[in-house]
C-alpha cells in the first residue's frame, strides 16, 4: 500500500507535519543564525564610527571590548533558557538586538546629539548581546534536540554565524548601495524580524533517532557550501569588476535562494515521516510487527517506576561543588565552574579566541595603516566571515568524523587550531607585501574553528543539563582575552606609535580628531604579543588534552544511545498496549 497526498485534509496534514517537525526548526535556526554574526562586521561600519564621532584607536577598541563584552557574556541569557522555553529567550534577544543599533544608528547619523563615549559603549554592548541570546535560543536547543551529532550541529550552526557577514553585506549592497551608516540601521532590524517570524518554531523536542539523521545534515552542509561558494566568488568578482546596483540586487537575490534551499531537504524529510506514519495508521501488518517485537515488557514495567529514590534529599549544590560526577556526566553549575578542566578550556579560549577575535576586530585599520585600498578592506572582512564559516564546519564535522572513527579527542584539534591561528598573527605582525589576504584567510579559519570545538567539548566533558548556562559561560573567556590583548596591548601600542609619527611630522592632534597610523610599526609589536600568548595557549590545551585523554578513548554518546532506545522501546509498548492484547499469541 502506498501512502499518497490525497486531498486537502492530506496537504494540510503535510504541512503541520513539516511546519512542526524537527527539521523545519533547524531551518529556522539556520535563518536566526545566519542574521546573528553582525559583531563580526565591526570592520566595515567601525572607521564611520571613528571619523563621524572623532574617536582615537584606543576608544574604538573599548567600543569594540564592549561589543564583544554584549556578544559573549550570555550567562544572563543562559540563566533565563534554564527556566522560559526558547521563545522566551529570542523575542529578548530581538528587542535587545534592534534597540542597541537603533541607538546606534541614531548616533552616527546625527538624528540625536552626539553621544558619549561610555553611552555608545552600553548600546553595542546592549546590541551585541542579543547575539547570546539567539545562540542560546537557537543553537542550545538544537543540540539538545540532536545529541548524538552535536559536533555536526555546533559546526553547521556556528558555521552559518560565521557566513553572516557576506550575507548581510550583499543585501545591505543591494539594498542601500554604500550608505554605511544604512548598514547598522540593518543589521539593527533584519536579525530581530527573522527571530520573530520563527520564535515558535524553535522548542526543545522529543530526542528521535533517525537511521539517515548524519546524512540528512551532511545534505545541508553541501547547500551550506554552495553559499559559501557562490559568495567567495561574488567577493571576487566584486573585487575586479565594478557592480552597479542591479548586479548586487542579482547577487544578494542568489544569496537568499540558497538561504532557503534547506527547505527542500526539510519538506522531503518530514513528507518521507508522515509518509511512514500514514502507511502505519493504513497497514494493521506493521502494527502487529511492532507489537511483536517488545516481547521484554518485564525490563519496561521495572525501568518505569523508579520514584521512591526521588524521596531522598538532594544535596546543596554548594557542598558539592568541588565532588564533580565523573566525565560526561551532568555537572552542577558550579561543579563545572570549579572545575580544572574548565580552567583549563577558559584559559586556552582567552588566548586562542583573544588574539584572533583582535585581529578581525582591527583589520579595517591594519589594511589601512599598510596601505590596502578601500575596497581590498571590505575583501577582508568578508573572506574573514567565509573562512570563519569554513573553520566552523570543518571543526563540526571533521572533529564528529575524527572522534566516533579514530577516538580523536576534540581538545587535540583545538591545540591543532591554536597552532594554525599563530600563522596568520605573524603575518600580520611583519607585514609581508600583499600577506593579509591570506593572514584573514587563516584567522577567520581559526577563529571560526575554535567555536564548535569549545561548545562540543563543554557539553561531552560536563554534560547537557546546565547546557544553556555552560555554553554562554565558556563564551566570557572571548571578551577577557579581547580586552588584555586589543584593548591594553593592540589599541595602546598602535596610539603610541601614531602619536610618535605626528610627533616626527611637527603635528599637532587636536581635541575630536581621530589618531591614525601608517606603516608596519603600527601592529609588529602587538602582534607579536598575542602570538606569544597564543603559544602560551596551546601549552595550556595540551595539558586538558592529557587529563581527557582517557574519557575520549571511551564511547562518550553510549548515554544518549542507551536513553533514546528506552524511550523507543516505552513508545513500542504504549503502541502494543494501544494495538489490543490480539498480538501477543499470534
Amino acid at each position: 500500500m502506498t501512502a499518497g497526498i490525497g486531498g486537502r485534509s492530506d496537504m494540510g496534514s503535510l504541512a503541520l507535519q513539516i511546519l512542526n517537525g524537527r527539521w523545519f526548526m533547524v531551518f529556522a535556526s539556520f535563518l536566526i543564525m545566519s542574521a546573528a554574526g553582525a559583531t563580526y562586521m565591526f570592520g566595515l561600519y567601525s572607521s564611520e564610527i571613528k571619523t563621524v564621532l572623532g574617536y582615537d584607536q584606543s576608544t574604538l577598541n573599548l567600543l569594540s571590548f564592549f561589543k564583544d563584552v554584549g556578544s559573549n557574556v550570555g550567562v544572563l541569557s543562559g540563566l533565563i533558557a534554564e527556566v522560559t522555553p526558547p521563545w522566551v529567550v529570542l523575542s529578548i534577544g530581538s528587542v535587545l538586538n534592534f534597540f542597541g543599533y537603533f541607538m546606534i544608528w541614531l548616533g552616527v547619523t546625527r538624528r540625536i546629539a552626539k553621544p558619549t563615549v561610555w553611552q555608545m559603549c552600553l548600546y553595542i554592548c546592549i546590541g551585541a548581546n542579543s547575539q547570546s541570546f539567539a545562540n542560546t535560543g537557537a543553537l542550545v536547543t538544537c543540540v539538545k534536540n540532536f545529541p548524538e551529532s552535536r559536533g555536526v550541529v555546533l559546526g553547521l550552526l556556528k558555521g552559518f554565524v560565521g557566513l553572516s557577514g557576506a550575507i548581510i553585506t550583499q543585501i545591505y549592497s543591494a539594498v542601500y548601495g554604500d550608505d554605511k551608516p544604512a548598514l547598522i540601521l540593518l543589521i539593527g532590524w533584519l536579525p530581530a524580524v527573522i527571530s520573530v517570524v520563527f520564535v515558535r518554531t524553535i522548542r526543545i523536542m522529543k530526542v528521535v533517532r533517525q537511521a539517515n539523521e548524519l546524512k540528512v545534515f551532511y545534505d545541508l552542509l553541501y547547500i551550506s557550501l554552495g553559499l559559501a561558494g557562490f559568495l567567495m566568488i561574488i567577493i571576487i568578482v566584486e573585487k575586479t569588476a565594478h557592480f552597479a546596483r542591479g548586479e548586487y540586487v542579482g547577487s544578494a537575490a542568489v544569496v537568499v535562494f540558497l538561504l532557503f534551499l534547506p527547505l527542500a531537504v526539510v519538506i522531503r524529510e518530514e513528507y518521507n515521516s508522515w509518509k511512514a506514519k500514514k502507511l502505519s495508521l493504513n497497514d494493521p501488518s506493521p502494527i502487529k510487527v511492532v507489537t511483536e517485537k517488545p516481547i521484554p515488557p518485564p525490563t519496561i514495567s521495572v525501568i518505569s517506576p523508579p520514584s521512591p529514590p526521588k524521596q531522598e534529599q538532594e544535596p546543596s549544590c554548594f557542598r558539592t561543588a568541588f565532588q564533580p560526577p565523573e566525565r560526561g556526566e551532568d555537572y552542577t553549575i558550579l561543579q563545572a565552574l570549579f572545575s580544572i578542566d574548565m580552567l583549563l578550556l577558559f584559559l586556552a579560549t582567552i588566548c586562542g579566541v583573544g588574539g584572533t577575535l583582535t585581529a578581525i576586530d582591527n583589520l579595517g585599520q591594519i589594511g589601512e595603516s599598510l596601505g590596502y585600498p578601500k575596497k581590498s578592506i571590505s575583501t577582508f572582512v568578508s573572506l574573514v566571515s567565509i573562512w570563519n564559516y569554513l573553520g566552523r564546519v570543518t571543526a563540526g564535522f571533521g572533529s564528529e568524523y575524527l572522534l566516533k572513527k579514530y577516538k580523536f579527542p576534540r581538545p587535540l584539534m583545538l591545540t591543532l587550531t591554536l597552532i594554525l591561528s599563530c600563522v596568520g598573527h605573524i603575518l600580520i605582525a611583519f607585514g609581508v607585501s600583499n600577506s593579509l589576504y591570506f593572514a584573514s584567510v587563516v584567522i577567520g579559519f581559526s577563529f571560526g574553528a575554535q567555536w564548535p570545538l569549545l561548545f562540543a567539548i563543554i557539553s561531552e566533558i560536563f554534560g547537557l543539563k546546565y547546557y544553556s548556562t555552560l555554553y554562554n559561560f565558556g563564551s566570557v573567556a572571548s571578551p577577557i582575552g579581547l580586552y588584555i590583548l586589543n584593548v591594553k596591548v593592540a589599541g595602546h601600542l598602535y596610539d603610541v606609535e601614531a602619536d610618535k609619527q605626528m610627533k616626527a611630522l611637527g603635528i599637532v592632534r587636536k581635541a575630536g580628531e581621530s589618531l591614525d597610523c601608517v606603516g608596519v610599526e603600527c601592529y609588529k609589536v602587538s602582534f607579536l604579543i598575542i602570538t606569544a600568548a597564543t603559544v602560551f595557549g596551546v601549552f595550556v590545551s595540551l595539558i586538558l588534552v592529557m587529563r581527557t585523554r582517557k574519557f575520549y578513548a571511551g564511547d562518550i554518546y553510549k548515554k544518549f544511545r542507551e536513553q533514546a532506545e528506552r524511550a523507543e522501546m516505552e513508545e513500542m509498548a504504549v503502541a502494543g498496549g494501544g494495538g489490543g492484547g490480539g498480538g501477543k499469541g499470534t
